[in-house]
């Protein structure tokens, strides 16, 4: 086995599982049939090829042709080992995972990311018992009432208090016995210069903890609460912080954002913090970047393809061009966004606090879509003048050319030529010379979705492995003829080996068989073969085997005869004996065949 937890154990916490909810958490499924559909989360579509079976407890998008178990899922999606996934699962369930049958070398030697969110973890705790347990958190702690925040807020949130010390934190995981290398790796804690130890990243801030979908902590972020700087200062990216692919309360907002099909998005920790004060729980924050590919498919995952974003922008020049870096990400991701940019002055805090949330909504509700905001961002700065208007184009040109709809591209220039009094055919062609080089807003493209299909498995060797998997009693008859020792895709091969040395006789379904492969690329192939509906049988397995038999010898009575005519052509009269004497052997034992 290449992982420590045992097999009956993986069997029973994917047999406990319910893949509907796990991948439900991520996407937005909907009911087709007996199978449950959604758009991809690994790779961007339009029309939905991803595809979950409760009955057969398994994933499979026709699209990417990413497919497996539920560990399979955590595994593509929050990059986690076999084991780690199996672990996370089994926590959602309550499974307890037995240690009795590792090594002590596997006792220490447990995965990184598992080790490193337990760090976390503790960490996390320290932070929280600074802030609400010690003398050193009270100051913390009248920040954070003087801006509003409730002891119900700070405690949802898990918010912290990092002391006024170098070695707080540095102290308190020593004694926990953390590995030095660990230490480092987590981030939390920064080399001495002359390397003899350590001293704490965080200092004197408040902590806002970051967690992912699956209640783990990975990373932090802290506050000063005076003039220091910088005034926000985050996590270092390791093996579980990405902050690409992560998003502020997403774990808190991810249930809300699916009820409404509406998830806003804002700048900042406390701002995330007064949208969930005043009931909108529907919203995350970006972590000091960008908004990413990554991140539209973690927005569309809550929402679904028909929901909407929100995007929550200060009324300053730095939101404005935010907007519209953000265009063509969005196109991209074929996900419907839209700007909401607060008066002058305000962030979503103070806006909430002063004319509460009900005149947030009715804002919202009338929040632009990107391009019209665009449109008339760059009016509101530029003018109608003549100078003004071409600047205006040359403005909005770049996200125009990111409308990959050109229905929709089309309509857009149609408002921007009214708007600005102007022909539209002029506008296209400078859109068209935009949409045709390779830089600007236009070129902006999805994360490559994993390739995971194996070009040139030959049909008939697919088609054994799948009745290997849905009838496993042909297995001693495979095994005796030796028929995958004559597969010619190499991939196809090693995959049946696999499945081979992992049946356990005739009632151990291919599910079963699938949730003990821990290689992604390979699950999904599996997957691939195992989601569709089958009707085997011993006399269709039997056809399908002699099929592959005469395929086998009818391509060595190829060779052999490309091997006569070349010993013919080199005049070698030994060689071509043998061959000759080899040809009717072959004769012979097609007779005998049939």
């Amino acid at each position: 086995m290449v992982y420590s937890i045992p097999e009956e154990t993986i069997k029973r916490i994917k047999n406990t599982a319910n893949i509907v909810d796990v991948v439900g958490e991520h996407v937005v499924l909907k009911k087709g049939g007996r199978d449950f559909l959604g758009l991809c989360p690994f790779h961007t579509e339009k029309t939905p090829s991803f595809t979950v079976s409760p009955d057969k407890q398994m994933f499979y998008c026709f699209g990417c042709h990413v497919g497996g178990t539920v560990f399979t899922f955590l595994m593509q999606l929050e990059g986690l080992s076999f084991t780690d996934a199996v672990r996370t699962v089994a926590g959602k369930y309550g499974i307890e995972v037995p240690m009795a049958n590792m090594t002590p070398g596997q006792r220490t030697r447990l995965s990184e990311n598992e080790r490193i969110l337990a760090v976390n973890e503790t960490a996390m705790r320290f932070f929280q018992r600074m802030l609400t347990d010690s003398a050193e958190g009270a100051q913390a702690m009248s920040y954070l009432v003087g801006r509003g925040m409730t002891r119900k807020i700070i405690d949802k949130h898990q918010l912290g208090y990092a002391p006024n010390r170098w070695d707080g934190l540095t102290r308190h995981l020593e004694a926990q016995k953390v590995p030095p290398d660990l230490l480092r790796t987590t981030g939390l804690l920064v080399p001495r210069k002359d390397n003899k130890g350590h001293y704490d990243r965080f200092r004197d801030r408040v902590i806002f903890p970051i967690l992912n979908l699956s209640q783990q902590v990975i990373g932090f972020g802290g506050r000063v609460m005076g003039d220091g700087m910088p005034k926000y200062l985050n996590s270092p990216e390791t093996p579980v912080y990405n902050k690409r692919r992560c998003l502020y309360a997403l774990d808190k907002a991810n249930r809300a954002a699916r009820s409404k099909g509406k998830v806003y998005v804002v700048e900042g920790y406390f701002d995330v913090l007064a949208m969930h004060l005043f009931g909108l729980d529907n919203t995350v924050a970006t972590l000091g970047t960008a908004l990413t590919p990554e991140h539209v498919q973690l927005l569309k995952g809550m929402v679904g393809r028909s929901g909407q974003v929100i995007l929550v922008f200060d009324s300053d020049q730095a939101g404005i061009k935010a907007a519209q870096r953000s265009v063509g990400v969005f196109e991209a991701g074929f996900l419907d966004a839209r700007i909401l940019v607060l008066p002058r002055g305000y962030d979503p805090d103070l806006y909430l606090r002063e004319h509460g949330p009900d005149d947030f909504l009715k804002a919202a509700d009338n929040a632009l879509g990107m391009i019209p905001f665009i449109i008339e961002m760059a009016v509101s700065v530029h003018g109608l003048t003549l100078e003004g208007k071409i600047k205006v184009v040359d403005e909005v040109q770049g996200s125009l050319a990111a409308v990959q709809d050109s229905v929709a591209r089309a309509l857009y220039v149609k408002q921007l030529a009214e708007r600005l009094d102007i022909d539209e055919t002029a506008i296209m062609n400078k859109i068209r010379q935009v949409a045709g080089s390779a830089s600007g807003p236009a070129a902006v493209a999805p994360a490559d979705a994993p390739a995971t299909t194996m070009a040139g498995s030959g049909r008939l060797e697919r088609q054994i492995i799948a009745m290997m998997l849905h009838y496993p009693a042909m297995m001693p008859e495979i095994i005796g003829r030796n028929v995958v020792d004559d597969f010619e895709d190499e991939q196809c091969k090693a995959i049946a080996r696999m499945v081979m040395g992992r049946a356990h006789g005739e009632t151990e379904s291919a599910e079963d068989q699938i949730s003990l492969v821990a290689d992604p690329d390979a699950s999904s192939f599996l997957a691939q073969l195992a989601i569709g509906e089958s009707h085997w049988d011993r006399q269709g397995c039997e056809r399908l085997l002699v099929q592959f038999e005469n395929r086998r010898q009818r391509r060595e009575r190829e060779t052999l005869q490309r091997r006569i005519e070349a010993a013919e052509k080199n005049n070698d009269m030994d060689l071509l004996a043998k061959l000759l004497m080899r040809k009717q052997q072959q004769a012979g034992r097609g007779l005998t065949n049939l």
